[in-house]
């Protein structure tokens, strides 16, 4: 089982979606990111240079999460593995991206996608 470092929740305003209203109005988007990383060199030297910077990768979530719109969510968290992927610590990631106020005609209580993504 590898080491993981998650950040959870990354909440943020955007304008993704297919219809012209979720571009227009936008709507609440949340994201989890799970990252495979071996934290054991940092740990042995208590050196956040040897891990991933967990506050500088939620300002790189969020700033594709709030940046150009798509329309569809597997190609929002796709965006999303990239930048974690970006990283080499990072040997895999999972990305689950939420659309809670999505209109699915009833009710519900939230619309996610997962992807999982690897090194090469």
């Amino acid at each position: 089982m590898p080491d993981q470092i998650a950040v959870r929740g990354l909440t943020a305003h955007a304008h993704h979606g297919v219809y012209a209203v979720e571009r227009e109005q936008g709507q609440t988007f949340r994201v989890d990111a799970v990252l495979d990383v071996d934290t054991a060199p940092a740990a042995a030297d208590d050196d956040l240079a040897r891990t991933v910077n967990y506050a500088e990768l939620a300002q790189q979530l969020h700033a594709v999460l709030t940046g150009e719109p798509v329309d569809l969510l597997e190609t929002l968290a796709q965006r999303l593995a990239d930048v974690c992927l970006a990283n080499p610590l990072v040997d895999a990631v999972q990305i689950t991206v939420h659309k809670p106020e999505a209109d699915l005609g009833v009710p519900f209580d939230d619309v996610t996608v997962t992807i999982n993504r690897t090194r090469g």
